[in-house]
């Protein structure tokens, strides 16, 4: 008889208007990587917040190597055996590496705490798991990539015997997933257990044992990974076939919209010179640090260039903040939605609304609440976002919600130069069509799309062209029969 390493019977989790878990179960082995599948707001999350203490189930229970537990808070689960990679970054930038791995549990030497130690301790957890990472640097100065690794070490610090990750590789390059990889063999032929959620496909098949579905806050079906195909397993987690990923819609590419001459801004960019065209997608590839994302921060005006020109229409446009941008027809899908996009505290039609609210203020300094409710619940119809209601703090719905409803915000703003920054990052793939079929539909209307993806299917599927970058500089621009994996990554790569 297998002594399960966690064994979930039953959760049922309940929040005001929605049921997010219903009765579902989950047994995971020991010596063993679970895959959890499903499509933004299944479940999957909230699941994982009831085993490690965040929420506290409403009903079913849960059990440890056979013995009931019930936690009041993380620190019990850590006790238990328990530790997470959350989605969300849950580091403090202000701290060293050291200090954020070893939080609330330093070492102290006459009641101070032992930096010597503490350092040494990290800086022989960093060597183990391979992390090119100092003890004594600051958090806030890594990259996205890097204090994801940080995450990773945090949560094996614990020397837990089951440990969730959720979309661990989110903002990795191929090299640091294939270390993760690594690093998760190893902990799995030390006998550990390890849940793996994850949006990526390939990954799944590639790393786990077994995989558990869940819809709609059910669970829907368990089984060996083997026993999957792709198709099946995408047909279980969103009840149907997606038959086109990748559903390009035709559309008629116009004169250039956007152009952009030698930008520079020092030590992070240099001499950046494209067009996007009316109706035209230009995919932006690249490895992290190429300098993607700073571009396109800097021509929404976030950041200041030290040198180029932009012209919009034709015309050389002065581009030195946000509200110039937008005013000038941008929109800007930022990469991080929490810590630059949402405004956690505010509800989905705040959120939504929030580039427009202009336009709804009405004589007197009032909101047209009718108005801006009818427009907000339109984009919630489009594009399918699940929430009880407009009034919902957006701070309580799924990763994947939350980035339609940034989407819709953008799409209120009716933009003529759309750029979008890894858009389907944490994305299911039912939701990923939704937004690849989005895209498609604002190109065929005109709209100017810049898209930035560390995805090759995604770049390769969706994009007219291809514009390559590495270092800081343009390494290439394939026009879309040109644009292959190996051309790309070869560019990438220079």
């Amino acid at each position: 008889m297998v002594t399960y390493a966690l064994e979930a019977e039953g959760i049922s989790k309940f929040f005001p208007g929605v049921k997010a878990l219903s009765h579902v179960s989950l047994c995971i082995k020991p010596g063993t990587v679970h895959a959890l599948m499903g499509e933004n707001g299944a479940g999957k999350s909230t699941l994982m917040k009831c085993l490690i203490g965040i929420y506290r189930p409403d009903e079913g229970q849960i059990r440890i190597k056979g013995q009931r537990v019930q936690f009041t808070d993380t620190l019990d689960a850590l006790r238990a055996g328990i530790s997470m990679i959350h989605q969300e970054l849950n580091l403090v930038p202000q701290m060293t590496v050291a200090e954020n791995i070893w939080l609330g549990r330093e070492p102290t030497k006459f009641g101070f705490v032992d930096h010597t130690r503490l350092n040494r301790l990290t800086e022989e957890l960093l060597v183990k798991l391979n992390i090119a990472l100092r003890a004594d640097q600051t958090v806030g100065s890594l990259s996205i990539a890097a204090q994801q690794m940080v995450e990773i070490a945090k949560a094996v610090s614990w020397n837990a015997d089951i440990v969730i990750m959720d979309e661990p590789t989110s903002a990795l390059t191929e090299a640091e997933v294939a270390h993760l990889f690594t690093i998760i063999r190893n902990l799995r032929e030390q006998g550990k257990a390890i849940i793996y959620i994850s949006h990526k496909m390939d990954e799944v098949f590639a790393i786990t044992d077994e995989v558990s579905v869940f819809r709609d806050g059910r669970w829907v079906g368990s089984d060996v990974t083997a026993n999957y195909t792709r198709q099946s397993l995408i047909t279980q987690m969103v009840g149907r076939e997606l038959t086109q990923l990748f559903p390009k819609v035709h559309s008629t590419i116009g004169e250039d919209v956007l152009t952009v001459r030698n930008l520079t801004r020092g030590g992070v960019f240099e001499d950046i010179s494209f067009s996007v065209r009316r109706g035209e997608i230009l995919g932006v590839a690249g490895l992290v640090g190429a300098g993607r994302s700073e571009v396109m921060e800097c021509l929404f005006g976030l950041t200041q260039r030290d040198s180029g020109q932009v012209l919009i229409d034709g015309v050389p446009t002065t581009l030195d903040s946000p509200a110039s941008a937008i005013d000038k027809g941008l929109a800007f899908l930022t990469e991080d939605r929490k810590k630059s996009g949402l405004f956690l505290v505010l509800s989905v039609m705040e959120n939504m609304s929030i580039v427009k609210m202009t336009h709804y203020s009405a004589k007197g300094g009032f909101v047209n609440q009718r108005h801006m409710a009818k427009d907000c619940l339109e984009q919630i119809q489009r594009l399918n976002i699940k929430t009880p209601t407009m009034d919902q703090i957006i701070n309580n719905l799924s990763g994947g919600n939350q980035q339609k409803v940034l989407i819709a915000r953008w799409l209120l703003a009716q933009p003529k130069i759309l750029i979008l920054d890894e858009p389907t990052r944490g994305i299911d793939v039912g939701a990923k069509a939704e937004i690849y079929r989005l895209i498609g539909e604002l190109a065929s209307r005109g709209v100017a799309i810049i898209m930035v993806s560390s995805e090759l299917p995604e770049i390769i599927g969706m994009s007219d062209r291809v514009m390559v970058m590495h270092g800081g500089r343009i390494t290439g621009i394939l026009n879309k029969e040109d644009a292959d994996q190996e051309t790309i990554l070869s560019l990438a790569s220079e």
